[in-house]
C-alpha cells in the first residue's frame, strides 16, 4: 500500500509486516495472540489474557497509561515469546472511515494528493491533528475508469497513547488496525466452518464485550451493517457484586470459575441472559429496517460473554437462526503449549487479537 506523507506516525492500514503479535486492548483486559504458518495452515503458537485495573481503559480511551503498560508487560512475559513487534487496533468510534472514488491509473504521488484533498471534506479536524492512511480496494463497481479507495483517519492522541503504552512495556507497534476490520480478518476462519462458507448468506457476528455489544452483519466476507449497543459482561459482574456482596475482582473471578451460590442461575444469570437475547433480537430488527435484507442466515457469538451458559441456545430459540459460538482457531493447528479445552473457552474473546495476529501474513 502506498504511504501517505501527512506526517503520520504509523500506517493505520499497513499490510506488509515482520513477525508480530496481535494485541487487543479492551476495557477489561489485554489479549495477546501469536500465530505462525505451516504448510497445513495457521498454527496457534501462544496466547495470553491479562485483566486490566478498573477504568484503566474506558470507551476506547486510555485513562491510565502506566497501568496499561504494566498489564501489557505482564501479558507479554506470560506469553513467553521473543517477538516484540505488535499489531494493535483502535475502536471503530475512534476512527473515521470513508470509501471514495478516484480516477484509475493515477501515480502514487497524485493519488496521495487527491486523498489529502478528499480528506478535508470528511475529517472535522485539521490534518496535522490526525493520523491518516488509505488503501486502494480495487476497481469501482460498474466503472473501470475509477478505483474505490478506503480512507481512514484518527486523532493522533488515539494512536499515540497505544504506541506509548506498548513502548513502555518494551514492545514495538508495527500496525495500527481498526477493531471491526481485525474481527473481519479473523472471521475468514469462522466463515470456513459454515456450510458452503456461507456464500451469499448474511452472517451476524455479535461481539459482546465488557460494556458494548458490536453487531456486524457480513455477506461474502464484507460488512454490510454495523451497530453498537450499550450492554456487556460488566453489567452481569455488577449484578453479581450487588446480589452476593462481592468486590468487582471477586465477582469477576467467581463468574469465570463458576463458584457462585446455587441461586446465581435463577436470580442473576437467567435474567441477564434474557436481557442480552432481547438486545440481540432488537439489533437484528434494526438491521432489517435499515437494509434491503429481511433475513439473517447465521449468528456467530464472540466476545467474553459469548460463553455464558445457554446463551447460544437461547439466541437460536428467540431468533430462529442457527447460532454458534465463535472459535477462529477451530481449523488451526495448536502448538504443544496450548491447552485445547482452555482455548475453546477463551477463543470467543480472542477474535480481535486473532485478526491482528493474522496481519503478519497479509500478502498485499
Amino acid at each position: 500500500m502506498p504511504k501517505v506523507n501527512f506526517d503520520i506516525l504509523l500506517e493505520l492500514l499497513q499490510s506488509k509486516t515482520p513477525p508480530l503479535i496481535g494485541v487487543d486492548i479492551s476495557s477489561s483486559s489485554v489479549k495477546l495472540v501469536e500465530l505462525s504458518l505451516a504448510p497445513t495452515g495457521y498454527v496457534v503458537e501462544r496466547y495470553a489474557i491479562e485483566s486490566l485495573p478498573k477504568d484503566a481503559v474506558s470507551d476506547g480511551n486510555i485513562n491510565n497509561l502506566d497501568a496499561l503498560a504494566a498489564t501489557l508487560q505482564r501479558a507479554w512475559k506470560h506469553l513467553g515469546t521473543k517477538i516484540k513487534n505488535v499489531s494493535v487496533a483502535l475502536p471503530a468510534a475512534a476512527v473515521i472511515t470513508k470509501k471514495i472514488l478516484l480516477p484509475a491509473g493515477m501515480s502514487d504521488e497524485d493519488l496521495e494528493y487527491q486523498v489529502e484533498s478528499e480528506a478535508n471534506q470528511y475529517i472535522p479536524f485539521a490534518l496535522e491533528e490526525v493520523n491518516l492512511d488509505f488503501q486502494v480496494l480495487g476497481p469501482a463497481p460498474g466503472n473501470a475508469e475509477e478505483v474505490e479507495v478506503l480512507l481512514a483517519a484518527s486523532r493522533k492522541a488515539n494512536v499515540e497513547d497505544r504506541v506509548a503504552a506498548a513502548q513502555a512495556a518494551g514492545l514495538n507497534v508495527i500496525v495500527v488496525d481498526v477493531e471491526p476490520y481485525a474481527a473481519e480478518t479473523a472471521f475468514t476462519q469462522i466463515r470456513a466452518q459454515l456450510p458452503d462458507s456461507a456464500e451469499d448468506k448474511c452472517v451476524a457476528l455479535i461481539d459482546i464485550g465488557a460494556t458494548v455489544m458490536n453487531v456486524n452483519v457480513l455477506r461474502n466476507g464484507q460488512s454490510i451493517y454495523t451497530r453498537d449497543q450499550q450492554i456487556g459482561g460488566e453489567q452481569l459482574t455488577q449484578q453479581i457484586q450487588s446480589m452476593f456482596g462481592l468486590s468487582a475482582e471477586q465477582a469477576e473471578s467467581a463468574k469465570r470459575s463458576g463458584s457462585l451460590p446455587d441461586n446465581y442461575e435463577s436470580d442473576v444469570l437467567s435474567p441477564f441472559r434474557d436481557s442480552l437475547v432481547m438486545e440481540i433480537a432488537r439489533a437484528l430488527q434494526f438491521f432489517f429496517t435499515s437494509s434491503q435484507y429481511n433475513e439473517i442466515d447465521y449468528i456467530v457469538l464472540a466476545g467474553g460473554s459469548a460463553v455464558l451458559p445457554g446463551l447460544d441456545d437461547a439466541v437460536a430459540t428467540r431468533t430462529q437462526v442457527s447460532t454458534m459460538v465463535a472459535n477462529p482457531f477451530a481449523l488451526m493447528t495448536l502448538s504443544s503449549r496450548i491447552k485445547n479445552r482452555q482455548l475453546q473457552a477463551d477463543a470467543p474473546a480472542l477474535i480481535i487479537a486473532c485478526g491482528l495476529a493474522m496481519r503478519r501474513f497479509d500478502p498485499s
